[in-house]
């Protein structure tokens, strides 16, 4: 038997999740500015020129913060100058844009709470207000008109009984004002009486 032999599936190994995200953006500076004056992510890095790479992409990292601890990059942008010009208006569905949407967790919802007020405090429209069944979220989007997603995930007990039921579960809430902050009954999915 050969190393191959003892090493290779039978299907596909389920991973951990997606690691991070890389996004082309028209404008660095402009895109460095709403993702951490914005929504908070903090620059860990950005690529210089060296002997292996003289004339490197103008491309940034970013990290949120887990455990307390920032990561390698859950995020990097990378300037294209030649990206089309994004949409007047933002919507979920029929964007002319290869990424829906990115969604950023917030650890707690009273952090998500802090967030989306300071996000109207800086005028940014809202676009979208939900309750999925799993995340209470608000979308908005960058200036190159990717769809951010800033969500609270509910707890687990919530959801996973059925997940299924918890995806296709809606309900759209108010998208300004105090409403915005409000936080109604989410029905547990799958939940086992007795």
């Amino acid at each position: 038997m050969t190393y191959s032999d003892k090493v290779t599936p039978d299907g596909p190994v389920t991973p951990l999740g997606l690691n991070h995200l890389v996004l082309n953006v028209r404008d660095l500076e402009e895109s460095h500015r709403f993702w951490t004056e914005i929504l908070g992510f903090v620059q860990v890095g950005e690529l210089h020129p060296s002997e292996a790479r003289p004339n490197p992409p103008k491309m940034r990292f970013y990290s949120g913060k887990c455990d307390g601890k920032h990561n390698h990059h859950d995020l990097a942008l990378m300037e294209n100058r030649d990206l089309p010009a994004p949409p007047e208006t933002w919507t979920l569905q029929g964007m002319p844009m290869a990424i829906n949407h990115v969604a950023v967790a917030m650890p707690n919802l009273e952090s998500w709470r802090a967030q989306v007020a300071y996000i109207q405090s800086r005028g940014i429209t809202i676009d979208r207000r939900v309750d999925h069944g799993m995340t209470l979220s608000i979308y908005i989007h960058d200036p190159n008109g990717y769809g951010v997603e800033v969500l609270y995930e509910l707890p687990r007990d919530v959801w996973e009984g059925d997940i299924d039921a918890a995806l296709n579960y809606l309900k759209v809430l108010p998208t300004s004002g105090e409403r915005v902050l409000e936080v109604a009954d989410t029905p547990v999915f799958g939940a086992r009486s007795g």
